[in-house]
């Protein structure tokens, strides 16, 4: 989460030429906004429709820059679904900065709630670690721009 996945997603998709898609927009325009699935339906709910809205994205044969929840790898189903039709990068920041952002967004996060601490996002990416290096390409952006992650993304899809 606050890793930059939406604003790197479309500034990639726009240098190759391609659609834009995230998969909370697509679960906020079916279902409602996140916050409100977490407190009326509960996390489970939401990791329910976030598959199926991944599941759909990754059944369009039109190739697509998707930027997935922060949570999305949690379940097993995405794992297997992305492993087989995508490439998946990892951009990766440390937990300060993952702090320092969403301190500094006006949305509240359900899965650390309005006073986010800097030990529930180390506990919260100790979790998702595991799953996050699963992928293809882990990109680590400090002290990175957004144009030099891209460049480097695009050299590594051109290589794959």
């Amino acid at each position: 989460m606050a890793s930059g996945k939406s604003t790197i997603g479309r500034k990639l998709a726009r240098r190759l030429g391609r659609p834009f898609v995230d998969t909370d927009e697509l679960v906020v325009r079916a279902h409602g906004s996140i916050k409100a699935i977490f407190a009326q339906e509960g996390e489970a709910a939401f990791r329910r429709y976030e598959c199926r809205a991944i599941g759909e994205v990754l059944a369009n044969p039109q190739v697509s820059v998707v930027a997935l929840g922060g949570g999305a790898l949690t379940v097993a189903e995405n794992r297997r679904l992305l492993k087989q039709r995508a490439k998946c990068v990892f951009i990766k920041v440390s937990p300060e900065q993952v702090l320092a952002r969403v301190r500094r967004s006006r949305e509240i996060r359900p899965m650390l709630g309005e006073g986010p601490t800097l030990e529930q996002i180390k506990e919260l990416y100790k979790q998702r670690l595991p799953q996050y290096a699963t992928a293809d390409l882990v990109i680590e952006v400090e002290r990175h721009s957004d144009r030099d992650v891209i460049d480097a993304i695009v050299g590594w899809l051109r290589k794959t």
